[in-house]
């Protein structure tokens, strides 16, 4: 924070000097009056000009450059830190160069999204509206969707044609997001995300759920469950006769002995 100070015949003259060298409007203006000045004996005599002091705040864009160069010495990693600020669309893409990325970038980007996350809540405790900070280096980020979207379909095929379901690894919103967008162009497979916390992670499976033929035999174990037997359609099924004894034809003796 810079303060500089500003000096006319009158107070108001003093903001217009200060609003025109710095190409601010007086409402935006952050400034203190020093001294009222006064016109002195008949305006001639020991006259005083007005004095304000105005408050040199810096804007967002310098603040965070000031924030990513301090950040990156204190990592010991030449990077060179280039910010595009659309205040318009309140979205900053912050993009880092340098000789040794693959540091910054990390296993899977997971350090890239670290330094992604602790710019962001630099620059939205430094803000009055919610920014949307993006990170990338080396186009990262595009290759990496590339990537994921190659290996969505990939499994998604596998699951259609196994009718079993595939778990992948931890990802972070994003990748997921970008997952479960590339599973929806394969017909007859579906994705949800299931576990919680950095476990959280896409499971793809066939639409309508899994289907389970096992049953629990008596062991404790599973096996599939035994195919229904057919029976024969001309097997005529057996009925009680009255003109037949229950327990079979009893032969009786002629002998009388």
């Amino acid at each position: 924070m810079e303060v500089k100070e500003f000096k006319a015949k009158t107070v108001d003259e003093a903001i217009t000097a200060a609003t025109l060298e710095l190409g601010i409007s007086s409402d935006k203006l952050q400034y203190e009056v020093v001294d009222e000045g006064s016109k002195g004996f008949l305006g001639i005599f020991n006259s005083k000009p007005a004095v304000i002091k105005v408050i040199l705040k810096k804007s967002l864009l310098e603040r965070t450059q000031e924030f990513c160069d301090e950040l990156f010495a204190a990592m010991k990693v030449e990077t060179t830190v280039n910010i595009d600020f659309r205040e318009e669309d309140n979205v900053m893409n912050i993009d880092l160069s340098g000789s040794d990325m693959g540091i910054l970038i990390g296993k899977r980007g997971q350090t890239l999204d670290a330094l992604q996350y602790l710019i962001s809540l630099y620059v939205n405790r430094e803000s009055d509206a919610y920014i949307r900070v993006k990170l990338d280096t080396e186009n990262y980020r595009e290759r990496r969707k590339a990537t994921l979207e190659k290996l969505a379909k990939k499994i998604a095929y596998t699951v259609k044609r196994t009718k079993k379901p595939v778990a992948l690894e931890p990802m972070n919103p994003y990748e997921r997001r970008i997952i479960h967008t590339a599973v929806q162009e394969v017909e007859g497979v579906t994705s949800r995300s299931v576990g919680s916390g950095m476990d959280r992670r896409v499971l793809i499976e066939p639409e309508g759920g899994v289907r389970r033929n096992y049953r629990n035999d008596r062991r404790g174990g599973r096996r599939p469950a035994p195919a229904q037997s057919t029976v024969d359609a001309n097997r005529e099924k057996k009925a009680d006769r009255a003109d037949m004894p229950k327990f079979g034809k009893i032969e009786v003796s002629q002998n009388n002995d």
